[in-house]
């Protein structure tokens, strides 16, 4: 009787200690402590709960359930209500749980990650358009010289000059700022790692005039009409009515500014390890979606490398 006693406790400690939902809450804990951003979190709880959601209508709760099949199945399931990015997005966070469970050894000795068996779902290789540079000189056309123009005129100028995040953009500080060189701090970017971006001469020139009309105490750089810290709900408000004045079809998103950033800078000589490092890219897999190089592009980089007409 005490030996089917202590049989049965086993497999409750197991069952408990296998269970999907509390192996989920534990690797969340794991992410908190080493200091993830809330946003991450939340990415990693959101994705988590459409695979254990679908675990429970394959009636399955404990991860030793899990197989390859299964994986395959879900992300096939996925694939109905999003897109290629979208699924690789719910594949990111589960890869992650399950080489944890790896590395954490809790499963018992004989589990077999099915993780390893299962490939990533590919991404879409074509490129990612920026917003144009016509465009951008007509966002500009409607910025007169009034706080909103002047600030506009900065923000605009400043997303293309820095190819920042808009939540990086956003969350900087006069602070951050160097006038003087055109530096600028982002203390937080991706993976709250830090970096320098940098502002033009244009661009500066453009963000002292803006600053000019302050009268608030606001740490934030970039500031409403009544001294609050721009949201990026506000950032797509700007931008939507900018672009509505200039008769604007194609409404750029802050991001497009971004897509534009790399390309331009591509075109202009530097280098991608040098963007690499300026857009906060861990690798180079990110950036070269980015860089939406046409023919025309490559015949001048042939041009400007032939090794005939440079070198015989």
């Amino acid at each position: 009787m005490c030996a089917l006693k202590t049989q049965d406790q086993g497999l409750i400690e197991l069952l408990q200690t296998d269970y999907l939902p509390i192996l989920v809450e534990s690797f969340l804990i794991d992410r908190k402590a080493q200091g993830l951003s809330g946003e991450t979190i939340h990415i990693y709880q959101k994705k988590l709960k459409y695979f254990v959601k679908f675990c429970e209508g394959q009636a399955v709760t404990q991860a030793t359930q899990l197989t390859p099949d299964l994986i395959r199945r879900y992300l096939l399931e996925i694939s109905e209500s999003h897109n290629p990015g979208g699924v690789h997005a719910c594949f990111r966070p589960l890869r992650t749980l399950l080489l944890w469970l790896e590395d954490e050894e809790i499963m018992p000795p004989d589990w077999k990650n099915p993780i390893r068996k299962v490939k990533a779902p590919k991404l879409p290789v074509e490129p990612i358009e920026p917003v144009s540079l016509e465009d951008i000189h007509a966002l500009l056309e409607t910025c007169k010289h009034t706080f909103s123009g002047t600030r506009d005129k900065a923000m605009i100028l400043g997303l293309l000059d820095t190819g920042a995040r808009a939540k990086e953009f956003l969350n900087l500080n006069l602070e951050d700022i160097e006038l003087s060189t055109g530096s600028a701090l982002i203390r937080q970017g991706k993976g709250r790692k830090p970096r320098m971006v940098f502002l033009g001469r244009k661009t500066l020139r453009a963000v002292r005039a803006y600053l000019r009309f302050r009268r608030d105490r606001n740490p934030a750089l970039w500031v409403s009409v009544h001294g609050d810290r721009v949201t990026y709900a506000a950032l797509r408000c700007l931008l939507r009515r900018r672009a509505q004045f200039a008769s604007i079809r194609d409404i750029p998103t802050p991001h497009d500014f971004r897509r534009a950033f790399a390309l331009i800078m591509l075109r202009n000589g530097v280098d991608v390890f040098a963007l690499q490092k300026l857009m906060g890219h861990s690798d180079l897999q990110v950036l070269r979606r980015y860089l939406a190089q046409t023919d025309q592009d490559i015949q001048a980089a042939h041009m400007r490398g032939s090794p005939v007409d440079n070198n015989l």
